[in-house]
C-alpha cells in the first residue's frame, strides 16, 4: 500500500508540491516562484504556461529531494489561488491569454454598470457574493470580449474556461489527450456563475455575464477520483481539490460549525464553517462553499476576504528596496517600540471584505519627521492585523458566535511581532498549529479521504495539534485607541479613484 499522499499547492505567488505522511507530517518539498505580470495599474496577470511548467518542476523536485516516486502516492490533491481564471484553447492546450488574477481590478467599470440598477448585493442570495472584480465570472465577460476569437472558441466549446485548478487538473490527467476538464464546488462558488444552493451553473447567471456554458468545467465535489495523473505522477490518482483559503479550512481541522482559522498569505483571508446551510452576510462578509466530500452535503462557510497582507511585505522589498528578503520586516519593525502614529492601508486594488470599495487606494497616514523606516515597516504588518480586525468583527456581528481562538496559519505565522499584534487588537487567542502548511495538507487530506488512505475525517482532527499560542496582552484603552485610528486612516484611503 502506498505511504503518502501528496498537494500541488498553486498559490498567487509560487507553486509547491508537498508531500505528507498518514500523520500530517512533511516528507518533501519543493517550492518555485513565477512572475507577477502587471502590463498597467490595476491589472494583475500570470503565466498559465509558466504556472504549468513549474507544477511539474517541483512535482519532480519533491519526489526526487523525498527519494519517492509517483508509485509512493495513495492520491494527490489540488490547491488553488480561486478566482484566477483562464481560457485556452482544447485542441493545441495553450492559454488565448494570460491569467487573470484575482487581484485584477480591469473589470472596475463593468462592475459598476452590473451594479447600477439593482445594486452591489444583487446576486448575494443567489451566489453568497456582492459583485466585484475579485470574482472570475466578471474577467471571464471581459476576456471573452476582449480576446481576439475567444468568444466563438468558448461558444463552440473549442475553448476551455477554469479557475487554475482546472487548468493544472486538465494538463495532469493528459490535456489535448483526453485531459479532464472538472472544477470543485468550492472555487465553482467563487465565480459568481455557480447557484450556492443546488451547486449547478445558473442560467441566469450565466446570461448576466454572457458566458457561454459550452466552455465551463463540471462541477464535482472536493474529494472523489477525478482521474489518473500522467507524467510526472504517473499511477497516482488525482483525487482531491480545494480552492486554497476551504484546503487551509480543512487543513486546520475546522469541521464544526464556529470554528474559524486565518490564512496570511498574498492576502489575508479568515473562513468559519458554519454547517450544511449557507448563511447569508448581512455585514459585507462572502457566503462560500467550505467542502464538499463525495456524495455527502456540501458543508459552508463565512469568509473575511483581504486582499493585500504578505503582498505589503513583498511590495516593501520589490518596490522600495526597504528589505531584502522578506523574514528581514520583523527584525525592522522591532527596531521600534511602536508604530509611533503610522498607519498603512495597502488599498493597492481597493478594499474587501467587509467593505468592498473599489475606490479605495493605498495610504500611509500619521507621518512625522520623527518616522523612519521602521515605523513603515511595523505600520506594515500591523495593517494585515487591524484587517483581520474588522473580518472578525463582522463574522461574529453575523454569525452571533463569539470566536474564542483563531487558528492561523500561511507564511506570515512565522512572525512572532505579528502574531503577537494579532492576538492584542483582536482580544482572542491565536494558535499556531504544528504544520503551518495546511493548504496543501488539506488538498492532501482530501485525496486520502476519497481514496481511502485516511479512513474519515475524524483522523484531521486527531493530526491537528497546536505549535505554539499567542494570548493578548494590550489593555483595552490601547487596543480601543489604536483600532479607532486605523478606522481614520481607512476613511483616508476611500474616494481615491474615481
Amino acid at each position: 500500500m502506498s505511504k503518502y499522499v501528496g498537494a500541488l499547492d498553486q498559490g498567487t505567488t509560487s507553486t509547491r508540491f508537498i508531500i505528507f505522511d498518514r500523520a500530517g507530517r512533511i516528507v518533501g518539498l519543493a517550492q518555485k516562484e513565477h512572475a507577477q505580470i502587471c502590463p498597467q495599474p490595476g491589472w494583475v496577470e500570470h503565466d498559465a504556461e509558466e504556472i504549468w511548467a513549474n507544477a511539474r518542476a517541483v512535482i519532480a523536485g519533491a519526489l526526487e529531494k523525498s527519494g519517492l516516486s509517483a508509485l509512493d502516492l495513495a492520491g494527490v490533491g489540488i490547491a488553488n489561488q480561486r478566482e484566477t481564471c483562464l481560457l485556452w484553447d482544447r485542441r493545441t492546450g495553450r492559454p488565448l491569454a494570460n491569467a487573470l488574477v484575482w487581484q485584477d481590478a480591469r473589470t472596475d467599470e463593468t462592475v459598476r454598470r452590473l451594479a447600477a440598477e439593482h445594486g452591489r448585493d444583487r446576486l448575494r442570495a443567489r451566489t453568497g457574493l456582492p459583485l466585484a472584480s475579485y470574482f472570475s465570472g466578471v474577467k471571464l465577460n471581459w476576456l471573452l470580449a476582449n480576446v481576439p476569437g475567444a468568444r466563438e472558441k468558448a461558444a463552440s466549446g473549442d475553448a476551455l474556461f477554469g479557475t487554475i485548478d482546472s487548468w493544472l487538473l486538465w494538463n495532469l490527467t493528459g490535456g489535448v489527450d483526453g485531459g479532464v476538464h472538472v472544477t470543485d464546488v468550492t472555487n465553482a462558488s467563487r465565480t459568481q456563475l455557480m447557484d450556492l444552493a443546488t451547486l449547478s451553473w445558473d442560467d441566469e447567471l450565466l446570461a448576466l455575464f454572457d458566458a457561454p456554458r459550452a466552455c465551463l468545467p463540471r462541477i464535482v465535489s472536493s474529494s472523489e477520483i477525478y482521474g489518473a495523473a500522467r507524467a510526472p505522477l504517473a499511477g497516482a490518482p488525482v483525487a482531491g481539490v480545494l480552492g486554497d483559503q476551504q484546503a487551509a479550512l480543512f487543513g486546520q481541522a475546522c469541521l464544526n460549525p464556529g470554528e474559524a482559522k486565518n490564512t496570511y498569505g498574498t492576502g489575508a483571508f479568515m473562513l468559519m464553517n458554519v454547517g450544511e446551510t449557507p448563511f447569508q452576510s448581512s455585514c459585507g462578509l462572502i457566503s462560500t462553499v467550505a467542502y464538499r466530500l463525495g456524495a455527502r452535503p456540501a458543508v459552508y462557510a463565512l469568509e473575511g476576504s483581504i486582499a493585500i497582507a504578505g503582498a505589503l511585505v513583498q511590495w516593501l522589498r520589490d518596490n522600495l528596496g526597504v528589505i531584502g528578503v522578506s523574514a528581514e520586516v520583523e527584525t525592522l519593525a522591532r527596531s521600534v517600540s511602536d508604530n509611533g502614529d503610522v498607519y498603512f492601508v495597502p488599498a493597492f486594488s481597493g478594499l474587501y471584505a467587509p467593505r468592498w470599495r473599489e475606490d479605495a487606494r493605498g495610504v500611509i497616514c500619521g507621518l512625522t519627521r520623527f518616522a523612519n523606516k521602521g515605523h513603515i515597516a511595523r505600520a506594515a504588518l500591523e495593517a494585515t492585523a487591524y484587517q483581520t480586525r474588522e473580518a472578525l468583527d463582522a463574522m461574529a456581528q453575523d454569525s452571533g458566535v463569539a470566536i474564542r481562538e483563531l487558528r492561523v496559519d500561511g507564511g506570515m505565522v512565522v512572525n512572532e511581532l505579528l502574531m503577537q499584534f494579532q492576538a492584542d487588537i483582536l482580544d482572542v487567542p491565536v494558535a499556531r498549529p504544528r504544520v503551518i502548511e495546511t493548504t496543501a495538507l488539506g488538498a492532501a487530506y482530501a485525496a486520502g479521504l476519497a481514496v481511502g488512505y485516511f479512513q474519515s475525517p475524524r483522523d484531521i482532527v486527531e493530526n491537528w495539534g497546536v505549535d505554539r499560542r499567542w494570548r493578548p496582552q494590550m489593555d483595552e484603552e490601547r487596543r480601543g485607541r489604536l483600532f479607532g485610528d486605523w478606522r481614520k486612516a481607512v476613511e483616508r484611503s476611500l474616494r481615491w479613484a474615481s
